[in-house]
């Protein structure tokens, strides 16, 4: 009896000791779901990013119709042709700039104006000098007014009844004196007055001979004369006063604009802290070369007007076709080297000066034939150095496919290929390139 009680107390359950619900591993279950789910995301991701298709930049390879061989590579800077500094005829303060750098200006637009009051005052003054001497002029080459002319009439119809007059009292004091009735001393004083009557009247007579013939030829020629100086004068001051404003020489883009508004402008050439000696750079960028520095030992490849190709540093994709446009007519004995200059057929908003360029010269096409191998040019980094060859890597239906070919050479940048192309093909080019395999998902850009 005694044991069956010591097997029942075992198999009560102390109250005391009751287990704590298990909340420890709760939170770990809840773990384990938050991990499992990180993981299926990570791997979703993955997934995504090894099936999600690669943006890659294609070009179409170029045919090479030419016909002709390379015979020299040389590198050099964009340059136009004709880059002008825009200055001022006068000195004056600028009162308004309208352009800024990078904009396009057409030939005779108004790119700055100086403050013009004191210029417009002094084509004023002249021209008011101007017209006083026109008006001057004028008034000789008309000759007499009608009213003048009867106006003098009238002053000599006037002097001869005075004339008639004196005359009169003069045959009258003659017969008084003759009787004793009248003074000598008054015969005197009449025939005085009559004498100087007389002599008016010829006078006048003489002033309307010369006011009906009007002013004479030296002083018609003297107001000509004076007219002409006055509107020199005028027309200078009114080119100082156009000068005013400063104008596009051509049509072009500006390059640097050197002024702000309320800074001097000069006629000579200052310092930097000083008045301004030009205000704007333009030049017309349809007009652009590239400057060389051909070595002398590469300079019997070169010639007047010779074929070539331009490539720039930041457009490596886009040749350009020039010709040979300048050669210096003397070398420069310090770097051994004769300025050569090429001139682009057909440039592009692309081309800006200063740009890095290579030039890639072409032999005399006279003589020579097409090849019968038809070659395409495509661009070096877009080549594939394979075991069994040269590849390149075409865009096929979304995929890369990797395309072996033959390369006939290899001129600068460019590759010359004989083999594998037939021109209508997307070869892939860029960083992308490395990483990509045949089967791999793309996008064109």
């Amino acid at each position: 009896m005694d044991n069956l009680s010591t097997e029942l107390n075992k198999l009560k359950i102390d109250k005391s000791k009751r287990a704590v619900p298990p909340r420890r591993e709760g939170r770990t279950y809840l773990v384990g779901i938050i991990v499992l789910l990180a993981l299926i995301l990570v791997g979703f991701i993955v997934y995504r990013r090894a099936t999600a298709a690669v943006e890659v930049e294609v070009i179409k390879p170029r045919p090479d119709d030419s016909a002709q061989s390379a015979v020299l590579v040389a590198t050099g800077y964009v340059v136009a042709h004709h880059k002008i500094q825009v200055g001022s005829k006068i000195a004056g303060r600028v009162g308004w700039i309208g352009v800024e750098k990078g904009a396009r200006v057409r030939r005779d637009q108004v790119v700055v104006r100086l403050e013009d009051r004191e210029y417009r005052a002094q084509f004023e003054q002249a021209r008011a000098a101007y017209e006083a001497a026109q008006a001057r002029l004028q008034e000789f080459q008309r000759g007499s007014r009608p009213e003048e002319i009867m106006r003098a009439q009238a002053e000599i119809e006037r002097a001869q009844a005075q004339l008639r007059i004196d005359e009169a009292q003069l045959r009258r004091t003659e017969g008084l004196v003759k009787e004793g009735v009248a003074p000598a001393q008054t015969l005197d004083e009449i025939r005085g007055r009559y004498d100087a009557d007389r002599a008016n009247l010829a006078s006048l007579m003489q002033t309307l001979e010369l006011t009906r013939q009007g002013p004479r030829v030296e002083q018609v020629e003297n107001a000509r004369s004076e007219a002409a100086r006055a509107q020199a004068a005028m027309d200078y001051a009114r080119s100082i006063l156009d000068a005013t404003e400063i104008r596009a020489p051509i049509s072009g883009t500006i390059l640097e604009r050197n002024v702000e508004q309320g800074e001097m402008v000069t006629t000579s050439f200052v310092g930097e802290q000083g008045a301004k000696g030009f205000v704007v750079t333009l030049a017309d960028l349809s007009d652009v070369q590239v400057e060389l520095d051909i070595n002398q030992n590469d300079f019997n490849r070169i010639r007047s007007n010779q074929p070539c190709t331009i490539v720039t540093d930041a457009y490596p994709d886009r040749p350009y076709d020039c010709r040979v446009d300048e050669i210096a007519p003397e070398a420069n004995r310090q770097k051994a080297t004769v300025q050569v200059k090429v001139k682009f057929l057909q440039p592009d908003e692309h081309i800006r000066p200063e740009m890095n360029a290579r030039v890639t010269f072409f032999a005399s096409d006279e003589g020579k034939t097409k090849a019968e191998t038809k070659l395409f040019v495509i661009p070096k980094r877009s080549v594939l150095e394979r075991e069994t060859g040269k590849a390149v890597v075409v865009a096929q239906n979304g995929r890369a496919q990797e395309q072996p070919i033959a390369v006939e050479k290899e001129v600068g940048s460019d590759v010359f290929v004989s083999k594998g192309l037939n021109g209508n093909e997307s070869i892939i080019v860029g960083e992308e390139l490395k990483e990509l395999k045949s089967g791999d998902r793309i996008s064109v850009k």
